[in-house]
């Protein structure tokens, strides 16, 4: 070979390392859940290995720890900002800043994961979603669900609305407000101080997740009451979040990778959701957890309570709107849901 031709041949080899190296994306992700976590943490890693590996390593998507680039609480703001460029978030963690916010990850006294899901991709919920989230500069991608969640752990049996007056519990998202309104001190906890404050008695009760999450950071350690359903979480979505200047410079195929993966991990953790259930209930009743079904007239006392805050918080445009499409739609899906179900 000629010395032009070697020469002409090594330039065409660093102009093809040049062009992929121009289309790669390397995304820092940083995450509200441990990667420890059963599900949630498993897939918030999973997912940019999916990615990577669609793309022949041209799109990364790095998952860190919680607080290994930011606190767990700083999350939206540093997505937002784009300190950071992506968060492994529930959108409930942003209600202090956005009130329709907890709308997008679970909903008290509302659907399973089949009608939630179908009012979020063909009920009109993610257009909604993506119009609020970009006023913060943020593309907001539904990327898993859980089952329900128990309601909570406590020390001692709840027979009544008056026995919850003055308790102090962890509680997440919408239902906080509920718990409030029956006398709870509802207090926001990352999951993380959770069980210690459950330890050292800072709170005298605490919900937290499914069961399979409540064992693995055993919770039955500290509280042996453990009551159903989760009236607050019946479902529970999660979403990747992307600083909106970052997700608008990915090709157009990275997007559709990001997208299909996302998807393809809501359908993944519905079904092992469900799976590993019944086996953390069996393994905590023989730690001596007794499990309880709220009684009726506390059900009706909460979804109650659950009427007055969606009044206080319609008070805010977005929320309004959010609820008038979520109620539409659970209103039309009704007569499907009870005909085509058994129940």
């Amino acid at each position: 070979m000629k010395l032009k031709d070697i020469l002409l041949t090594a330039c065409a080899g660093i102009a093809i390392v040049a062009a992929t190296s121009a289309n790669s994306e390397e995304l820092e992700m940083t995450s509200v859940y441990p990667g420890s976590f059963p599900i949630v943490g498993d897939i918030g890693q999973d997912i940019g290995n999916r990615m990577a590996l669609l793309t022949d390593g041209e799109l990364k998507l790095n998952y860190n720890e919680p607080g290994a680039l930011v606190a767990a609480s700083e999350a939206w703001d540093a997505v937002s900002t784009g300190a950071v460029d992506a968060a492994w978030y529930s959108p409930g963690f942003a209600q202090g800043i956005i009130p329709s916010a907890a709308m997008f990850t679970s909903v008290p006294f509302g659907p399973e994961a089949p009608e939630y899901l179908a009012w979020y991709y063909y009920g009109g919920a993610q257009e909604i979603w993506d119009e609020i989230t970009a006023g913060h500069n943020i593309k907001s991608v539904l990327c898993a669900t859980i089952p329900p969640e128990a309601s909570g752990w406590f020390r001692e049996p709840i027979e009544s609305v008056e026995d919850l007056q003055g308790i102090k519990m962890r509680f997440f998202g919408l239902g906080a407000r509920v718990m409030e309104k029956l006398g709870v001190s509802a207090q926001s906890l990352p999951v993380g101080d959770t069980v210690p404050a459950l330890e050292l008695g800072t709170i005298d009760a605490a919900e937290i997740s499914m069961p399979a999450l409540d064992l693995r950071l055993g919770m039955q350690n500290y509280a042996k009451h453990y009551y159903f359903p989760g009236w607050h979480q019946q479902t529970s979505l999660f979403s990747l979040l992307i600083n909106l200047d970052v997700w608008n410079g990915l090709s157009e195929r990275d997007q559709a990778v990001v997208n299909e993966v996302c998807r393809s991990a809501v359908a993944q953790s519905i079904a092992w959701g469900e799976a590993i259930q019944f086996e953390a209930l069996e393994q905590l009743q023989a730690e001596g957890v007794t499990l309880h079904e709220w009684s009726p007239e506390i059900l009706a006392a909460m979804e109650g309570a659950w009427l007055e805050v969606v009044d206080e918080l319609s008070e805010d445009a977005d929320f309004a709107r959010v609820w008038a499409s979520y109620t539409e739609f659970r209103t039309n899906y009704a007569e499907w849901r009870d005909l085509g179900y058994m129940r």
